[in-house]
């Protein structure tokens, strides 16, 4: 049975005669209470209203009770004894178990007077209670920090974010408003600083804030997939945006027009770059920040996933003294990665290397960055074109749009120049057609390119969790149907590394399509895609498909991530059948 004592003392007298309250303050919140229908106990009135903290309550009730009042600290618990109640129990009535001495479980409660819930406790344990008074969000913090807890307290995350060193490299603002009061606020910083500084911990690309029906929710894309981060109540919205807003350098008070923008942001003693997208939807503003952290990217060929016969190749094209290499893949597929870390293994003093960009996601040492500024009439073409006039060797395109960059470009790589760019296509031969339907002469392609490089981003598998398993049988048949035989399978089952999903970082499955002469040929004679495949295939080109399930036998991703990216591609069709089926690429 608990060990509960009942006291003649109320506690109104108690708060009273530590001096927290006085007289007239108690009654008035007893007033309160009893206009309302005594629907809340007056602690909770009191709290309310400000008189008092929330400590300062459960510590008077806690003497009223005749029970040890407790400042819950971190580990304050034995792990082993907390799952002597079940977890949905405890979560759902703030009753933590802390230890057990002598068949006798002490727990933490934030209503000493609930006697029905201490012996409810005490017959499902099975133990004598002994019951020590905390305060509700002290017993949460705590919960949340329980391994798989479902538990998000604000106010705790708000707190613990305090820790987190991010500090703003901004210009003086000046005060247009009380939202951007609220905004500048403490603890709306130290959220915005916590949900920034736990993105980049986590290693995420992303972090979505956006508006629910009735919470405002928070989401890291981690290794391609959106994983709930924590749930804010919905009024903090207009404070969260006006501050990552004011962050950004962007118009608060601007509601109906999407808007975008950079921050820099120190962490740790590293500058991390954020880009800020805002746009307008009927339940408010949702805002996506990328995160652009180069300690989590790495710009070394080796470390991309490539082959060792492919990067040989790679690096090949890639030294050739003029022409175009072209990197394709879907948004997200690591295309700006590979082009950086491409630049580098070529930058030297000796080379002049300039990029035309929009936006300037990474700074490089020993390259010439170039920002596109559409706003002001400065696109690719244009930018391209003066560049052309500022002496380079290598030039890196951000991305070709229309038929001017792709016109520009050929024609700086048929005058001497090296030209990497990006195009959006399912596979390497796809980047062809694309050119064509822009509207550029297919001989000044064939003349001009070098190499088309298609690539995918695919989940690794935990190392720590990794184990062999028996796939389904329509994946076997699958495979064998695509001409695949595997010994093992394996996936990673979950751990508290990986978060449970099984999968820790990502890496590349790629086909390079090098430009023969047979292949220029081709090209230039307005071949067929159809026909553009065989060759490639002819050629000795590995498909996306094929490397991934290279990886797949190497135990590094899984069977399922390469049909998720690659599916049954083209390139493993038959040549001679004349037909190819439609990838799943992207």
């Amino acid at each position: 049975m608990a060990t509960v004592t009942n006291s003649p003392q109320r506690l109104g007298d108690v708060l009273v005669a530590r001096g927290y309250l006085t007289e007239e303050q108690v009654l008035a919140a007893l007033s309160a209470q009893q206009a309302g229908g005594r629907s809340k106990l007056l602690g909770e009135v009191i709290v309310e209203q400000e008189l008092c903290t929330e400590d300062q309550v459960v510590e008077c009730l806690a003497h009223v009770y005749g029970v040890p009042y407790a400042k819950l600290e971190a580990r304050m618990y034995d792990p082993k004894v907390v799952d002597v109640l079940p977890r949905e129990y405890v979560e759902n009535n703030l009753a933590l178990p802390l230890f057990l001495i002598d068949d006798v479980l002490t727990v933490a409660i934030s209503e000493p007077s609930n006697v029905f819930l201490i012996d409810e406790i005490g017959v499902l344990s099975g133990h004598r209670v002994q019951v020590v008074a905390a305060t509700a969000r002290d017993i949460r913090r705590l919960i949340t920090s329980l391994p798989n807890s479902k538990v998000f307290v604000i106010d705790d995350i708000i707190e613990d974010s305090q820790d987190a060193d991010v500090t703003l490299i901004e210009e003086a603002i000046e005060d247009i408003g009380d939202i951007e009061e609220i905004a500048g606020r403490s603890p709306v910083i130290r959220l915005v600083n916590y949900v920034i500084f736990n993105a980049v911990k986590e290693g995420a690309s992303d972090i979505h804030i956006e508006p629910g029906e009735r919470c405002l929710r928070v989401r890291y894309r981690i290794d391609g997939r959106l994983y709930k981060s924590l749930e804010v109540p919905q009024h903090l919205l207009p404070a969260v945006t006006s501050r990552i807003k004011i962050m950004a350098g962007l118009d608060i008070s601007e509601r109906r027009l999407p808007q975008d923008g950079r921050v820099h942001v120190m962490l740790e003693g590293r500058k991390v770059d954020l880009r800020v997208s805002t746009f307008p939807m009927n339940k408010g503003e949702k805002t996506v920040i990328r995160v652009l952290d180069t300690k989590s990217v790495s710009l070394n060929l080796e470390d991309l996933g490539f082959a060792e016969d492919l990067l040989r190749e790679f690096h090949r094209c890639i030294e050739a003294p003029n022409g175009i290499f072209l990197v394709t893949g879907p948004t997200g597929s690591g295309k700006s990665t590979t082009l950086y870390a491409a630049l580098n293994a070529i930058s030297s003093m000796e080379n002049n290397v300039c990029t035309v960009e929009d936006p300037i996601e990474y700074h490089l040492p020993l390259i010439n960055q170039f920002q596109v500024q559409e706003r002001i009439g400065l696109t690719f073409s244009r930018a391209l074109r003066t560049l052309l006039r500022q002496d380079p060797d290598v030039i890196m395109v951000g991305e070709i749009r229309d038929e001017e960059t792709a016109r520009t470009a050929i024609q700086a790589a048929l005058t001497g120049h090296l030209v990497f760019s990006t195009l959006h296509t399912n596979d390497a031969c796809s980047a062809i057609t694309r050119m064509v339907n822009m509207g550029v002469e297919s001989y000044l392609i064939g003349a001009a390119l070098n190499a088309v490089l298609a690539q995918r981003l695919v989940r690794r598998i935990c190392p720590k969790c990794r184990q062999s398993y028996d796939p389904p049988r329509t994946i076997r048949k699958a495979l064998e149907k695509m001409g695949y035989h595997f010994d093992s399978f394996h996936k990673g089952v979950g751990c508290k590394s990986c978060r449970n999903t099984g999968f820790r970082g990502r890496i590349g499955v790629h086909e390079l399509l090098v430009i023969n002469d047979e292949f220029r040929d081709a090209i230039a004679a307005e071949r067929s895609l159809g026909h553009l495949r065989g060759l490639a295939q002819k050629s000795g080109m590995l498909s996306l498909a094929a490397d991934g399930f290279q990886k797949v036998k190497e135990g590094i991703t899984t069977v399922e991530e390469i049909f998720h990216v690659a599916g049954e591609t083209r390139s493993d069709a038959d040549p001679a059948a004349g037909t190819y089926e439609e990838g799943a690429g992207s």
